[in-house]
């Protein structure tokens, strides 16, 4: 059996080997490494894959997201409502910028910011909500956007974490992760579903004046060279990791079924375990797995991590301390307690190993050793 590794690259590099090399290559031979025709390319396959007017390539999905507030025109002391149970890059960029990250709680299934808990944080003061597609399913995007309406509020989508899945509408009609709001923004670090060989993002809008702010404000805050419109900022996808991201696009439906496939293994094989709550797919998405991610009920998250280690099966704890409970966040505003449903969670989950190139004696010994070292601690 191949070493189990919580993400595998160098065997999905060897599968698509002679395109890589190749891309990179045609970068290296034409010497444009910054704003090359490569990174024009990626971004048009980019935008016919997701259905979205505009992608603006930029140096990582954190830039992403600071470049889409700095496009909304907000002003200091505005609030950003953003889940506490996630990553601190949508809480961290709104403080830098001068803004007010207001922090909700999240559902105990989907791990994704709830609309209740949105409503009541409303103020006068709120200008937009940051909703965080966790692990690869997406937010209750469709209520929380009739919310913003209602409120004239913007939706900045981070979608970091879910390339490759789709929002379904009570219509039945659906649309890519990160194009439903008025500006998307992902990241391309290279453990993503769609990830490249260092480190990249982009923004995804249909707003034609949204799409030009970014722009500019990704470029120094220029539209023409040396003269500058506006304060901005440099952030840029170079070529080389364009060509990575190039070859990788054809295949990205392949990694997400490859993905699906071994998300249902796991939660087929911990269906009896009590101890265990495998992840749950909301109706209104599909969930292209960035993370599987379980919940360890009535037995020591930590001494099972530590059992997993033992028989050389990694495990990462995705996310052990919610954003109010941050050294960084702590304040009068907010307690311990505040947010009980992300705090039980932040003691509860479990993050396996998943990738692309997963395959059943991998996923069996996992399983079977999970579930051994679950009866033997409990």
């Amino acid at each position: 059996m191949k070493p189990i590794q919580m993400v595998d690259l160098r065997t999905q590099y060897e599968h698509i080997k002679s395109d890589v090399d190749a891309g990179i290559q045609e970068v290296i031979d034409s010497a444009a490494f910054v704003k090359g025709a490569k990174v024009t390319t990626f971004q048009h396959h980019l935008e016919q894959y997701l259905g979205v007017k505009h992608v603006i390539p930029v140096g990582n999905g954190t830039d992403a997201l600071q470049i889409a507030l700095m496009a909304l025109g907000l002003k200091p002391g505005d609030e950003v409502i953003t889940p506490t149970f996630t990553f601190i890059a949508t809480a961290e960029v709104a403080s830098l910028l001068g803004f007010t990250p207001v922090v909700v709680d999240v559902d105990y299934n989907t791990f994704c910011m709830t609309p209740e808990a949105v409503e009541k944080a409303i103020t006068p003061k709120t200008k937009a909500i940051v909703p965080v597609n966790l692990f690869g399913q997406n937010a209750n995007l469709e209520a929380l956007k009739q919310m913003a309406e209602a409120h004239n509020l913007h939706i900045v989508e981070d979608a970091c974490q879910s390339m490759g899945s789709y929002y379904k509408f009570n219509n039945g009609t659906q649309k890519a992760s990160g194009c439903v709001g008025d500006i998307g923004c992902t990241s391309f670090f290279p453990s993503k579903n769609l990830g490249c060989y260092g480190d990249g993002g982009a923004l995804f809008t249909n707003d034609d004046e949204l799409a030009e702010k970014i722009r500019v404000i990704a470029n120094h805050g220029m539209a023409v060279r040396y003269y500058h419109d506006s304060i901005g900022v440099n952030s840029r996808l170079d070529s080389i990791q364009a060509a990575v991201l190039d070859a990788k696009l054809p295949h990205l439906n392949d990694y997400i079924a490859a993905r699906q496939k071994a998300a249902n293994f796991y939660n087929e094989a911990f269906s009896n375990c009590e101890q265990i709550v495998t992840p749950t797919t909301a109706p209104y998405t599909t969930h292209s797995f960035h993370q599987y991610t379980i919940k360890l009920e009535g037995v020591d998250r930590n001494n099972v991590k530590e059992a997993l280690a033992a028989k050389n099966i990694p495990a990462m704890i995705y996310y052990p301390v919610p954003l109010h409970m941050q050294k960084a966040y702590r304040n009068e505003r907010y307690k311990q307690g505040d947010f009980p449903v992300a705090e039980k969670i932040c003691n509860s989950v479990l993050s396996l190993p998943m990738h692309t190139e997963l395959d059943n004696e991998q996923l069996t010994f996992i399983v079977e050793n999970t579930l051994d070292i679950i009866k033997a601690i409990r």
